[in-house]
């Protein structure tokens, strides 16, 4: 049995113990929070103080961090990695670089294993963008989000001084969808793609216009972006905004033999986001224990592990049923 720590326990942690429950080789040990552990509501499983994490080493072969990406993994990834074996879903694209090479160090100090960046963009959508690239040279890939909400983009809302709560939407522009998979040659910038769309909830007394003005300004989620920003009521937003749905597409238009068209494309529709990247992140655990049972120590990415490695079935068993 793979014997798995979540660390944060918010939506996506709590996703990741429903998905454990779906994996028999797998056994969650318990819940590690930075909340009084007698306030968490979890679905059956034990929660810990982050205190307490230390002590649990040779109870654990893995542990899923689900903290967020704009404050927490970049010091808990680092951190946590140089005492256990790590996954997380750090997603912010421009950061990627800077993120593993911290983590790598952290991993090789400790003799330890992490995949970072693991979900379904940055993971999945990484993967397929690489296949169709590898596949069709001579093309162009584009990646469209949504619509749906983003859990890095809310996070970020709602790390902001003066804001209780809030939701944004990711909304692609279909009409450049369809122009691209007519076979239309454009050039695009990151504000064509997409559209973002902000629901706030201020504390009384915050001035909402220098709220606005932070978002919409704010690097690496907003800036490049036309960005929507509507403040509303706790009961509004609870009432209208809280399922989290997602999706999106890699698409990839190439030629091959005297400019033979060719399209690869690659769509998510998800009820739940938070469950789906749960999902993911789960299954990359797995292959986290295998590459650390290997000694292979140091930071990695989704492109970077084998795809058996995250089955639980054996060689024999996927070259007959897969293959």
């Amino acid at each position: 049995m793979i014997k798995v720590a979540i660390i944060g326990y918010g939506n996506l942690g709590r996703g990741v113990e429903r998905s454990i429950k779906q994996n028999k080789d797998m056994e969650l040990i318990g819940v590690f929070t930075r909340r009084a552990p007698e306030t968490v509501q979890t679905e059956g499983a034990k929660a810990f103080t982050m205190d307490e994490l230390k002590g649990k080493k040779g109870a654990i072969d893995v542990c899923i961090l689900c903290g967020g990406s704009a404050t927490d993994l970049p010091t808990q990834t680092p951190e946590w990695t140089r005492l256990f074996n790590t996954i997380d879903s750090f997603d912010t694209h421009a950061k990627i670089p800077e993120h593993f090479a911290k983590v790598d160090q952290a991993a090789k100090e400790g003799q330890t294993t992490s995949i970072i960046s693991t979900g379904w963009d940055p993971g999945l959508f990484s993967l397929n963008r690489l296949y169709a690239q590898s596949i069709l040279p001579v093309g162009e890939t584009n990646t469209f989000w949504g619509k749906g909400v983003s859990q890095g983009h809310s996070d970020a809302l709602r790390r902001i001084e003066g804001v209780i709560d809030a939701v944004q939407y990711t909304i692609p522009n279909n009409e450049v969808i369809d122009k691209l998979k007519a076979g239309e040659k454009l050039e695009l910038t990151t504000r064509d793609k997409h559209f973002r769309e902000c629901f706030v909830v201020l504390e009384e007394g915050t001035n909402a216009e220098k709220i606005r003005a932070e978002i919409v300004s704010m690097p690496n989620y907003f800036a490049d972006y036309d960005t929507e920003v509507h403040f509303i009521t706790q009961a509004e937003l609870d009432k209208e905004h809280k399922a989290m749905p997602h999706g999106g597409t890699v698409l990839h238009t190439g030629t091959t033999h005297e400019n033979t068209k060719q399209v690869i494309e690659y769509n998510l529709q998800l009820e739940s986001n938070p469950e789906f990247t749960a999902s993911v992140l789960v299954a990359y655990a797995r292959a986290c224990v295998r590459l650390a049972e290997e000694k292979q120590y140091g930071a990695y990415t989704v492109l970077d592990i084998p795809p058996k490695y995250l089955s639980p079935k054996s060689d024999e068993a996927l070259r007959k049923e897969l293959l």
